[in-house]
């Protein structure tokens, strides 16, 4: 495992965020913001992807325990269709910095754009997620929390399989689409309808 960076500054509170579900053909958008101790280090975090699905959820407990702050943003699969996913995923990150108690004075953000939140400064990170321990445990939560929310939208709609594939586009999903359709859970907008299929 990679030694992640603790922080990008020190002079002002910082929080890691990162979003979890943007490529996804179903379900919402989760993000989530981090503020951790100076010191904090576990030898199992890294971006979420990396890392697998009980350790991820071993380190959630982790980071929730020891955060200074934490907290979770959720955007439905309809505003994601109204407002565009780009804008969901920082409206998701807005939603969860909202939250933070104390709140930070300097955001670090997983990737290459970031729409500003109030007047706080804001860096971007290209793989942020590899790089910082702050945006590192922001992906561990987002995923997690993520992927509890579509355990329990698969026991509405089994014939997805999403459980296991969490609404990614993987070849299953896409067949079961074929087959059965788009559920209600699914971005419209993501354009991933057959040329032949109906809607239930």
């Amino acid at each position: 495992m990679p030694l992640l960076k603790p922080y990008f500054q020190t002079e002002l509170i910082e929080a890691g965020c990162d979003e979890a579900g943007r490529g996804c053909y179903a379900g919402p958008v989760f993000a989530a913001a981090v503020i951790l101790p100076k010191n904090f280090y576990h030898p199992l975090l890294n971006d979420s992807k990396q890392v697998k699905e009980i350790h991820r959820n071993e380190l959630r407990k982790v980071i929730e325990e020891n955060a200074i702050s934490f907290a979770v943003g959720m955007i439905s699969h309809q505003e994601i269709d109204q407002i565009n996913i780009l804008k969901a995923s920082f409206k998701a990150m807005h939603l969860a910095i909202e939250k933070l108690k104390p709140q930070p004075k300097f955001l670090l953000i997983d990737g290459n754009r970031f729409t500003a939140y109030k007047k706080i400064k804001h860096q971007c990170i290209i793989k942020g997620d590899a790089t910082y321990a702050n945006i590192a445990a922001a992906s561990i939560l987002a995923k997690t929390y993520r992927d509890e929310f579509m355990m329990k939208l698969h026991k509405k709609f089994p014939q997805y399989n999403w459980q296991k594939n969490k609404g990614y586009g993987t070849l299953e999903h896409r067949k079961a689409i074929e087959e059965f359709g788009l559920c209600k859970y699914h971005r419209k907008s993501f354009n991933i309808l057959p040329n032949q299929m109906k809607l239930f």
